[in-house]
């Protein structure tokens, strides 16, 4: 019989990371879709698994005043999409609050 609660075990060792370990991998692509008319959607894909998606929207919505949600895509996961063109606004939104570097961001569109 041996005694597994005696181990020693860590449950935040994953949540420590340190100023220049990096939480996002990849890179992030913004880009805009043209709905009907003038409407256009603004789509982030690649954000890392380890955020919380509604939240980064929930706080988009409010600091951009626009419509947001998030969706399940089959071929890239989870992708955020916000109403209107902005394309600006979120790359300087994810460098200002740091969930992801400049050069990481990559904008498509016209």
């Amino acid at each position: 019989m041996s005694i597994q609660n005696l181990n020693t075990f860590d449950p935040f060792a994953d949540a420590i990371k340190g100023a220049d370990e990096n939480v996002q991998d990849g890179l992030v692509h913004i880009r805009i879709q043209q709905r009907n008319g003038r409407k256009t959607l603004t789509t982030v894909q690649g954000l890392s698994s380890e955020y919380d998606l509604k939240k980064i929207v929930r706080t988009c919505k409010k600091e951009f005043a626009c419509n947001g949600t998030v969706i399940e895509h089959p071929e890239y996961g989870e992708v955020l999409q916000l109403q209107g063109d902005q394309r600006e606004n979120i790359c300087r939104w994810l460098t200002k609050s740091g969930l992801a570097k400049a050069e990481q961001l990559k904008v498509h569109g016209f």
